[in-house]
C-alpha cells in the first residue's frame, strides 16, 4: 500500500521590453492588451508538471519499513505479549501483530543449526503461544493453568519435557527426533497427573517442534500444527529425566 502526495507549482514567465510589431522574431507567448491606455502585457502562468512522491506506509502500529536489530524487536515483542496473559487474552489482531514480530525476529536469526547448540539446553518458561491445547481458552479461567509454563529440552539426550503448575502440576517427557538441524519430531512417552500418577503414553501423542530463533535469553518455535511458542530461559543446566 502506498499513499502518493502531489504539489503543484506555477512559473511566472515575464517580460523586460514589449517586441515592436515590426518583429518577425517568433513569440512562444500570446500578450493580450487594450487600446487605450495600453496597460503592461498580462502574462499567461502555465502549470509545471506534478512531482509525485511515494511515501511507505506500515500495516500494523509500531513497524517501520527500516530493519531492526534484534535486541529492538525483542523489546517490542516483550512489549506486545506483557498484556495477553499467555496468548489467553490475545485477540485476532493481536496474534497477527505478535507473528509479525516474531517473523521479523525470525528473519534475523543468527543461530541457524539451533539442535548443535547448547543455548537450547535447559528450562524455558512459555511467554506465548497459540496453542488452544495449553491456553484451554473454551475453559472456565479456573479450570485453566493459571501458574507457569515450562519446557525443558537436553540436545545431549534428545528429551524433552512440559510441566505445568498451579492448579494442576501436570507433566509430560518426550525422546525427540532430529529431522533436521532444527526441526524435531516429538514423542511422548509418558504423562503424569498432578504430577504424581504416571501414565504412559498410547502412542499418539506425538508431533514436531521446529526451532526458529534462539539465542542466550529467548526462544520461538512453531509446531506442525501452526502454532507459536515464545519461551524465555530461566535454568540453562537444568536436566530432562531420562
Amino acid at each position: 500500500m502506498a499513499v502518493i502526495s502531489s504539489s503543484s507549482s506555477f512559473c511566472l514567465i515575464s517580460f523586460s521590453n514589449a517586441t515592436p510589431p515590426s518583429s518577425t522574431a517568433p513569440l512562444s507567448l500570446t500578450i493580450f492588451s487594450s487600446p487605450k491606455p495600453k496597460p503592461p502585457p498580462y502574462l499567461v502562468l502555465r502549470p509545471k508538471k506534478p512531482q509525485h512522491t511515494i511515501r511507505s506506509v506500515s500495516f500494523f502500529p509500531g513497524f517501520s519499513t527500516k530493519s531492526k536489530d534484534a535486541k529492538t524487536l525483542k523489546e517490542e515483542l516483550y512489549q506486545a505479549i506483557a498484556s495477553l496473559d499467555r496468548g489467553a487474552e490475545a485477540s485476532p489482531e493481536d496474534q497477527e501483530y505478535v507473528d509479525q514480530l516474531a517473523r521479523q525476529l525470525e528473519s534475523v536469526n543468527e543461530i541457524k543449526e539451533p539442535l548443535k547448540s547448547n543455548l537450547l539446553n535447559g528450562k524455558w518458561e512459555l511467554l506465548y503461544t497459540t496453542s488452544q491445547s495449553i491456553l484451554k481458552t473454551k475453559r472456565p479461567k479456573f479450570l485453566r493453568p493459571n501458574g507457569k509454563i515450562y519446557q525443558a529440552i537436553n540436545t545431549d539426550t534428545l528429551r524433552a519435557q512440559n510441566m505445568e503448575t498451579w492448579p494442576f502440576f501436570n507433566q509430560a517427557t518426550a525422546n525427540l527426533v532430529p529431522l533436521n538441524s532444527k526441526r524435531v519430531a516429538v514423542k511422548f512417552d509418558y504423562f503424569r497427573i498432578a504430577n504424581l500418577i504416571p501414565i504412559k503414553s498410547p502412542g499418539s501423542g506425538r508431533g514436531q517442534l521446529e526451532i526458529t530463533y534462539l539465542d542466550d535469553e529467548l526462544r520461538i518455535s512453531r509446531g506442525d500444527r501452526g502454532n507459536l511458542f515464545i519461551l524465555k530461559i530461566v535454568d540453562p543446566s537444568y536436566r530432562v529425566p531420562l
